[in-house]
């Protein structure tokens, strides 16, 4: 049996918890969505497996999917974003291998499983479900550009994978910590997966994007905050569409812009040069005013985790002084990352 599951309202319950799938890859980059369940609903996460030669991993206990339906596992999801979001013909006989363990699959990418006959066939044979979360809602409207109530947080970055999402749920933690109404809007097949709602920003027809951004955040009360995960980057050469259209539709009152400090070539794409932070922010801002006059830079979220304790807290210090804004990693807690979110609520 397959599904489409996404709305922007709360998901039916998926099928949990869950074996996460890490392909073939060796690029720990395409393997976010099995990293983003296991730092943010761990809960959920019983174990990881893969195919022969992948050289990435969670740190997971690594279980066979009939050792993770023992465990508990109700479904494998496919912890994979690659480019272009195919499912591989070398993947195949794992994913057949889990649903003859007993296991439903959960897939965020672009083809949708039941595209795959031997996996339609399977399912139709074994009783079990093929979940795809990457399908956008039907009727999204054109953008109206017209302003709504509340206030926006928008997370954007230099690259793609790199901390936007992580950044944005950090910042929803935060803010609710200090007694603030606030929500974390996912525009991701990761961040819907931990969120159980959001919408696939990436699988939307280009005419309707920032319409269906629109929608990511609707009108909500004056003091309330949605913290929207940001995707792609303005200077992608593939998916800058994305994140223009994101950037309209949310029209945030203010952006934190993510960056991994020590990347130089955009992800995927070598022979593109990373922008610098100061071009980011600057043109964010430029494009951003189209559809919010009022918006403003909060800080940067820098991706310190090739770093040790010492050394991040340095380049976060020097670089907040070279920026002259506040500078944090969001998962190293501490002054700056309070810095961070005093500018986000300023």
């Amino acid at each position: 049996m397959s599904q489409s599951f996404l709305r922007t309202d709360a998901l039916p319950a998926l099928p949990g918890p869950y074996l996460l799938f890490l392909g073939d890859v060796h690029e720990a980059g395409y393997a976010k969505t099995a990293f983003g369940l296991r730092d943010w609903a761990p809960e959920r996460c019983v174990g990881e497996f893969a195919c022969a030669g992948a050289t990435v991993t969670t740190g997971l206990p690594f279980l066979t999917p009939a050792q993770a339906v023992a465990a508990g596992a109700r479904s494998i999801v496919i912890g994979v974003a690659n480019i272009g979001g195919q499912i591989p013909e070398a993947w195949i006989t794992s994913l057949l291998q889990a649903m003859e363990a007993g296991l439903d699959v959960i897939s965020g990418m672009h083809m949708r499983l039941g595209e795959l006959v031997a996996l339609r066939d399977a399912a139709a044979a074994l009783g079990r479900q093929l979940i795809d979360v990457r399908q956008p809602p039907a009727g999204i409207p054109i953008a109206s550009g017209h302003r709504r109530t509340g206030k926006r947080l928008l997370t954007l970055g230099t690259d793609c994978a790199l901390g936007k999402k992580y950044t944005a749920l950090a910042l929803t933690r935060a803010f609710a910590q200090r007694g603030h109404a606030v929500d974390f809007r996912a525009t991701g097949q990761t961040g819907i997966l931990i969120a159980g709602r959001g919408m696939p920003m990436d699988a939307v027809i280009s005419d309707f994007a920032a319409g269906a951004a629109e929608l990511v955040s609707p009108d909500a009360d004056p003091t309330h905050w949605d913290i929207i995960e940001g995707q792609g980057s303005l200077f992608h050469p593939a998916y800058a569409g994305v994140s223009l259209a994101l950037l309209h539709g949310s029209q945030p009152d203010v952006v934190v812009i993510c960056h991994q400090p020590g990347r130089e070539r955009v992800l995927g794409h070598p022979q593109y040069a990373l922008p610098s932070i100061e071009e980011t922010i600057a043109l964010t801002l430029q494009l951003g005013r189209r559809t919010n006059a009022g918006i403003r830079c909060g800080g940067v979220a820098l991706n310190t985790a090739h770093l040790d304790a010492t050394a991040a807290e340095a380049l976060l210090r020097s670089e907040s002084q070279r920026l002259g804004c506040a500078v944090a990693d969001p998962m190293r807690p501490g002054p700056a990352f309070d810095q961070l979110v005093d500018a986000c609520l300023v």
